[in-house]
């Protein structure tokens, strides 16, 4: 195995299926609420959230797949990009607030 991140691992997705169809399919239609058009947020930004999200998760795949979906819908590379940094900014948010506890485990061993 050269790398851990191969997009022939995708194809392995058809074995899980196989192997545990009603949770594949649970899974998957999970995934398809991004997809929807009926929502009340538009496709556009329901891409957008799921890019930021993927990087918050850092999901190679999901990067991928979301970010030519956000394309396809309209979004600009440069909204792609502040989604992106809008994902760096609360996960940073996040590992600042969890410090707090660092510094309570510090003082309270």
């Amino acid at each position: 195995m050269a790398h851990y991140h191969d997009e022939n691992d995708l194809k392995l997705l058809k074995e899980m299926s196989t192997l545990a169809p009603e949770d594949f399919k649970a899974w998957a239609n999970l995934d398809a609420i991004v997809k929807r058009e009926d929502g009340k947020i538009p496709r556009k930004y329901r891409e957008l959230i799921a890019i930021a999200v993927a990087h918050t998760t850092q999901c190679v795949y999901c990067i991928e797949v979301h970010t030519k979906a956000a394309k396809k819908v309209g979004a600009s590379k440069a909204e792609v990009a502040e989604a992106v940094l809008l994902a760096a900014a609360l996960r940073a948010g996040g590992a600042a607030a969890h410090g707090s506890l660092a510094m309570k485990f510090f003082d309270n061993p």
